[in-house]
């Protein structure tokens, strides 16, 4: 008996070990996931993590000087430029390893061979998107520079130098809960990186919808609903900033072609565009006599951040600022003599063609008046724990068709059976851009680093010590005829082709305006006397028309003058619709509730503040009459998928087209009216707020609750892992542009002068270790709206009361 009992007691045992150590579908191994010496345990830190340290690396040719600050950001001394980009890498690495490789892996179409068939239609898609051939193509480039070469390579070698000196206990915590290793990293990677930027930034487009808008109303009626131009636009070069360039001849535009419509719906409606803030005052506007800049770039919240601080002093930069984890360089940042911020420019840089093949094998294209072969690319899709997937990819000479005819493509802006042509296809190094900005001293040393800048665009905002401000909307544009790529092309006729590029010294831009101060906030970039075309849509004119008014009214400006801007909660839209709206409104018509809401909105100064009821009612009531204005004309389930005119197209149907024949229900029997409309749709958002919150006006009505922003972990999955209901104002359109999910990710204002001085913060922290605490530390101070000041130090030894810690590393 006791044989027996012994007998099956060791069969549990080993049974429990077994299952302790094996994974099971995507749950880790727990034995070794809680093992107190390897395991999760491992990754914590305590506050005071921080010490002294030596090291010695192979790789480096000489002794790095590293030293902590108490925000954990490292400021790197190094002699040599390898030396200083090899331990970029390596600290880098030390900090946000596991982020730099998911996301390099996601832009390669990879995640599956670590999270399983989940992601497999993910990975399909990145891949037909041509990231990879877009990162070769860009990777040839940097490799054929020698200060490029140098700089990525010596960037990867310090990420490896650290790879190489894990052991599994020391795996980054998301590692061990997912059951893998990391892998080398290479040159590519940060190409890639680079790459999916360009994909968040510049892949946008309504090519499909708008066609298919056309097909059903005509040009005309498209023309006036999906116009040119913005209402109450300002451009971000001022209307009376002169040319300095004699414009190249644009394309005639061919004769009228009418593509085909689109009809198959996708599994994923992308989030609406990413936006961005920066601007620079002149020393006429400052306290001080010289410029100030601003720079909050808009992006997806996540833990880690996006964004990683860093200082970097060689034998001939000192720079400080936001680097993008898995690439060298400062990307937004300052030295002694300038400081520089980037927003994104979102010009048409990405058309797509209808293709006629010649049969269903679609083994060849029509195209000037010839059939030409395809060229077929295999991507085979690793997917963990299930057999290989090999995905048949065509490409034309535009690009890759990334949806077959009949197939259902994963992006609802992809039309299947059409190639695309994107920018980010194309060979580019903007690893130089950066490797110059970084050193520039002038505005002549600005603008020749803007020289290799391709993509994605954007709107690189300047100021120096020499009391210059500038800004350069930049990128390699196509010189396009007028409403080129608006609509989809003809893929077999070569007029319909890219004609050149608009000269990069023609991009818009501007110095030193009269004015005294220059912005962006992702608004159309010249008005409509440019000569050439970038694209019908850009952002819609709230934040920017506020910008520049707060701007214009300033004087004696400070840095906290600049960051209350940044956290200016003024709701335009709100400000310019609510006032006509309530004529509209019936009062005899609510409720007890109703009319109590009524009477918040009546007395709401439009700001959007954490606190306010007015913010919430607004946007409910916003929401619900874009639906009740445009839903029945372009119905969010059509078979041939369509969009809503934009934000300031419905205000101007408000304001100055009462009797527009939108306003009109066409799947109703009455005649709809816009008294009607805004009662109706007024009532509905406030009964939807309190049946979620009561019908008692209370805090879950406040601003802040009901947009709930917060910050998940980057694989949105780990909610432990992240920060819930951050108490915020703000939101999409307004300036301080916080919305649920997306906001500023890095909030920068620097002063030049004879001692240059630096703000800063983002939503996270240095660390992406979540058992440590710096992974979130600069989460409040970030939602407070306030900003760190920045450690800029000249000598490594130099005596700071902030320094935590001083590493030496060794060859």
């Amino acid at each position: 008996m006791i044989g027996i009992k012994a007998f099956f007691t060791l069969l549990f045992t080993i049974t429990l070990v077994f299952l302790l150590n094996s994974r099971m579908g995507s749950v880790p191994p727990l034995g070794k996931f809680m093992n107190p010496f390897g395991g999760f345990w491992a990754n914590a830190e305590p506050r005071n993590a921080g010490k002294d340290k030596n090291l010695n690396l192979h790789g480096l040719r000489g002794e790095v000087k590293v030293v902590f600050d108490d925000n954990m950001v490292p400021h790197i001394f190094a002699a040599s430029n390898h030396d200083l980009y090899f331990a970029q890498g390596y600290v880098t690495a030390m900090h946000r390893l596991w982020q730099m490789e998911l996301q390099t892996h996601f832009a390669a179409g990879r995640v599956s061979e670590i999270i399983g068939e989940a992601t497999a239609e993910i990975d399909r898609y990145n891949r037909r998107m041509g990231l990879t051939y877009g990162a070769g193509q860009s990777l040839k480039a940097m490799m054929a520079d020698s200060m490029s070469r140098e700089v990525i390579q010596a960037y990867s070698d310090g990420i490896n130098a650290y790879i190489n000196g894990l052991s599994p206990a020391d795996y980054p915590l998301e590692y061990k809960l997912l059951g893998y290793e990391p892998e080398p990293w290479s040159p590519l990677k940060c190409a890639l990186l680079l790459k999916q930027m360009a994909m968040t930034l510049s892949s946008g487009n309504d090519d499909r919808r708008l066609t298919n808008i056309l097909h059903k109303y005509g040009y005309a009626t498209t023309q006036n609903l999906f116009p040119n131009f913005h209402f109450r636009s300002e451009p971000i070069i001022p209307t009376d900033a002169p040319r300095d360039f004699q414009p190249v001849p644009v394309p005639k535009q061919p004769e009228n072609f009418l593509p085909r419509p689109t009809d198959k719906m996708a599994m994923y409606e992308p989030d609406p565009g990413t936006g961005s803030n920066n601007w620079a005052i002149s020393g006429s506007k400052s306290a001080t006599g010289y410029p100030i800049l601003a720079n909050d770039p808009h992006l997806d919240l996540t833990l880690p951040s996006i964004w990683y601080q860093v200082q970097l002093v060689g034998p001939d930069v000192n720079v400080y600022g936001a680097s993008l984890p898995g690439s060298p360089h400062v990307i937004s940042g300052f030295n002694q003599r300038i400081a520089w911020g980037v927003t994104n420019v979102g010009s048409d840089v990405l058309d797509w063609y209808e293709i006629r093949f010649r049969d269903a094998a679609r083994n060849e294209y029509l195209y000037d008046g010839k059939w030409r072969p395809v060229r077929k690319v295999v991507e085979v899709i690793k997917v963990r724990g299930k057999a290989d997937v090999a995905d048949t990819v065509r490409y034309t000479h535009h690009g890759p068709v990334v949806y077959d005819e009949g197939g259902k493509p994963y992006n609802a802006n992809v039309p299947p059976g059409h190639a695309m042509r994107w920018v980010a296809h194309d060979s580019s190094n903007e690893v130089m851009t950066f490797h110059q900005l970084n050193r520039a001293r002038n505005y002549a040393d600005y603008t020749e680093a803007l020289t290799h800048y391709i993509c994605p665009a954007q709107n690189f905002v300047f100021a120096s010590a020499d009391n210059d401000i500038a800004i350069w909307p930049n990128g390699k544009f196509p010189l396009k005829w007028k409403e080129q790529g608006k609509y989809i092309l003809d893929g077999s006729n070569p007029a319909h082709e890219w004609q050149g590029w608009i000269p990069q010294p023609h991009n818009p831009h501007v110095k030193n305006p009269a004015r005294g101060f220059v912005s962006s906030a992702n608004q159309f970039p010249a008005d409509t006397t440019y000569p050439y075309y970038m694209d019908w849509s850009f952002e819609t004119y709230e934040r920017g028309t506020r910008i520049n008014n707060r701007l214009a009214a300033m004087q004696k400006a400070t840095i906290d003058s600049l960051r209350m801007l940044q956290n200016d909660n003024m709701n335009l839209m709100a400000r310019d619709a609510v006032p006509r709206m309530l004529t509209y409104l019936s009062p005899n018509q609510l409720n007890d509730v109703q009319l109590k809401a009524l009477g918040r909105m009546r007395n709401w100064n439009f700001q959007n503040d954490p606190q306010e009821v007015g913010p919430t009612l607004f946007d409910l009531w916003w929401k619900n009459m874009m639906v009740a204005l445009w839903e029945d004309d372009f119905p969010s389930d059509a078979q041939y998928p369509v969009r809503y005119p934009t934000r300031d197209r419905t205000l101007k149907l408000i304001l100055d087209e009462p009797d527009a024949r939108w306003v009109d229900n066409v799947k109703t029997e009455n005649k709809e009216t816009l008294a009607y409309l805004c009662t109706q749709t007024f009532r509905a958002a406030v009964d939807t707020l309190a049946k979620n919150g009561g019908e008692n006006i209370n805090e879950k009505w406040q601003w802040a609750n009901y947009k709930s922003t917060y910050i998940p972990h980057l694989t949105r999955q780990i909610k432990p892992f992240g920060r819930y209901n951050l108490p915020i104002g703000g939101g999409r359109n307004i300036v301080n542009a916080t919305s649920e999910k997306n906001g500023p990710s890095w909030r920068m204002v620097v002063a030049l002068g004879p001692q240059v001085k630096g703000y800063g913060v983002f939503p996270g922290g240095q660390s992406g270790n979540p058992g440590s605490y710096y992974y979130d530390n600069m989460v409040d101070t970030w939602a407070r709206g306030e900003l760190n000041e920045l450690v800029f130090l000249s000598q490594p030894e130099e005596e700071n009361k902030r320094i935590l810690a001083r590493w030496a590393l060794k060859k």
